[in-house]
């Protein structure tokens, strides 16, 4: 549990709360608790799905610029290491993950919803890469994450520009999945997330996994991920109970093992 971000779990989903007021600012601190949060919500087999929320108000609303400035080379080139390994913790979480994005999302705010599998967002939101307006690009996977979800020319327009995208062109380039009214977003994404529970958890693992790798390879070598994953399922209990409860027309119950 750490001074800034905290995880709550009830009924099988956790929630990642990031809590820095006012804006959430992503310091070199609350960086290195969420990614010891992402690490403890993956570790734990009690967690079924993952919600990243930073709380009715605000999302995240990037760095600490004030921390940032005075930086050399040197040290950021060491600070940015540890940020992009915190921020990678969550995109490797092994489970659904969902944003529920209030407020803004800007800056190293928007690169963390990038790491859920889904982004929910309020009717209100605002989401970004305004870092070109300081002198410098995204830096915790803004010209990675971004692209491979919108596509190139849409991922420039936001980095070159740095301009804040509302939640309905969001929604229509693809940048978030849902657009809910705001005091609905968080509700929604526990709704979301609790589908999850008693799932075929190794089964989500392995799609989750196939997915984002083969997402980095040729379709080749993308295709064999997935067969690999899929022919890998077979040596579980799980893909017995599934099939088995189908042939029977039962419902399945899962022991992820």
């Amino acid at each position: 549990m750490g001074e800034f971000v905290r995880v709550e779990t009830a009924d099988g989903v956790a929630t990642i709360r990031l809590d820095r007021p006012k804006m959430n600012a992503l310091n070199g601190q609350v960086q290195r608790e969420i990614g010891e949060c992402a690490r403890q919500v993956e570790a734990d087999p009690a967690v079924h799905a993952v919600v990243v929320y930073g709380g009715e108000r605000v999302f995240a609303a990037g760095a600490d610029i004030k921390e940032m400035a005075e930086m050399s080379y040197a040290e950021m080139s060491a600070h940015s290491a540890t940020l992009q390994d915190c921020f990678t913790a969550v995109a490797e979480i092994g489970k659904p993950v969902i944003a529920a994005i209030t407020g803004y999302a800007l800056g190293g705010g928007c690169e963390l919803a990038l790491c859920a599998d889904i982004r929910i967002a309020g009717e209100s939101a605002k989401l970004g890469q305004p870092e070109i307006l300081l002198g410098i690009i995204p830096g915790a996977g803004g010209t990675q994450r971004l692209p491979r979800l919108v596509g190139p020319a849409k991922a420039k327009d936001l980095i070159f520009t740095g301009r804040h995208v509302g939640a309905a062109e969001a929604l229509q380039i693809g940048l978030v999945d849902r657009v809910v009214p705001d005091a609905e977003v968080y509700t929604e994404a526990l709704a979301y997330a609790a589908r999850f529970v008693g799932g075929p958890s190794l089964a989500l693992r392995a799609a989750k996994k196939a997915v984002d790798h083969g997402l980095e390879a040729d379709l080749d070598t993308g295709l064999e991920i997935e067969r690999l994953q899929f022919s890998g399922l077979f040596a579980t209990d799980d893909a017995k109970i599934g099939m088995r409860a189908f042939a029977e027309k039962t419902q399945a119950k899962f022991t992820g093992r």
